[in-house]
């Protein structure tokens, strides 16, 4: 019988924590079971999975939030389905059906609510203190069949797990510094949510780590001078004329949930977004915050920026104004303390 478990949420961080239920689904025979849940979070994997030997593996991350309420509720599942299956239709892989998408995680989550993995409502962004955020974190991914030789996979399988977390950055040094490495090429893989496009960010980002810094830059693969993403999170830039810019989205760029919600928040605010290029110099001589967005980073800033022998410092190395406003309202959202206005919470139940 399940117990309940303690979590020191506290000092919790951005690790695996083994929960109670996770989900499983195969295709097999031209079309995709119903899936079921499963409590040990040991898989059996052949040794000649094209996932193992060649990273032909894709996968998803959202969270889902204890309320104000005290319900739980998960942020834009809709949208992780929609890209789950756009990054395994761009790895010819048969998409998972967004329907199933959403029944498996709202499942897992519910299965495992009542058993300590999920914080209690948290007021302290209300303080204008909360940078962080304790949630249940999902992630949907996705495994092939065994084949040692290059080929696609024609029966996949997904499973969705599901562990607490707390803040994704480390305390300590908010500073970014560009890295030389490349994440993504044009016509490659870098809108997949892929295996592929995490090694290179992983590196880059401990490289960066060791150098006291809290998160690598990637700049363009062929001229290595327009800003594209950090390790794992879009980026965007606040200018001196108050414009919000974030790089446009092409094949080097992930569609970030995240990012396209903190646009469409700043809009709401009057604030001018521009999708666009932009290159690091412009950025050291003209913007004046910076932060980064995703569903592990949530809104997380810039105190500087380095490139190469030059540092640019924003403000006070604090969070800005609009970082913070659209951090609050992000925020209020997910935990049921603002209108969800554009109806991006779903219920588990």
């Amino acid at each position: 019988m399940s117990k309940r478990i303690d979590i020191d949420w506290a000092h919790l961080r951005y690790d695996y924590i083994k929960t109670d239920y996770r989900y499983i689904s195969y295709y097999k025979d031209g079309k995709w079971d119903d899936g079921h849940l499963i409590e040990d979070d040991r898989i059996s994997i052949n040794v000649g999975s094209t996932a193992l030997h060649y990273g032909q593996e894709c996968f998803e991350g959202l969270k889902a939030y204890r309320t104000k309420k005290g319900d739980i509720q998960l942020f834009r599942p809709d949208e992780n389905a929609k890209r789950f299956a756009s990054s395994m239709a761009g790895l010819k892989m048969e998409s998972f059906p967004e329907e199933l998408f959403l029944n498996a995680v709202k499942e897992v989550t519910r299965r495992n609510k009542d058993l300590g993995f999920t914080p209690t409502y948290q007021t302290e962004w209300e303080e204008d203190q909360y940078l962080g955020g304790h949630a249940v974190y999902l992630r949907p991914f996705t495994y092939s069949e065994s084949a040692i030789g290059l080929g696609l996979s024609y029966s996949p399988w997904v499973v969705v797990v599901a562990t607490s977390v707390g803040s994704y950055f480390k305390p300590g040094s908010k500073a970014a510094v560009t890295t030389n490495k490349v994440r993504a090429t044009k016509n490659g893989t870098g809108w997949i949510k892929c295996d592929a496009n995490y090694v290179i960010p992983i590196l880059a980002k401990k490289e960066a780590e060791a150098n006291g810094y809290m998160e690598a830059i990637f700049l363009d693969a062929i001229e290595q001078k327009y800003v594209e993403e950090g390790s794992s999170c879009n980026i965007f830039f606040v200018m001196k004329d108050g414009t919000l810019v974030t790089p446009a989205l092409g094949d080097t760029i992930l569609p970030g949930i995240t990012r396209k919600s903190v646009i469409q928040l700043a809009k709401d605010a009057n604030i001018n977004v521009v999708e666009r290029k932009i290159t690091i110099e412009e950025v050291l001589a003209d913007a004046k915050e910076s932060f980064v967005t995703g569903t592990a980073a949530g809104i997380s800033h810039f105190s500087s920026i380095t490139h190469q022998d030059k540092t640019v410092q924003f403000g006070s190395g604090e969070i800005g104004d609009v970082a913070r406003t659209l951090l609050t309202e992000l925020k209020g959202i997910q935990y049921g303390a603002i209108e969800d206005r554009h109806n991006w919470m779903f219920d588990i139940d």
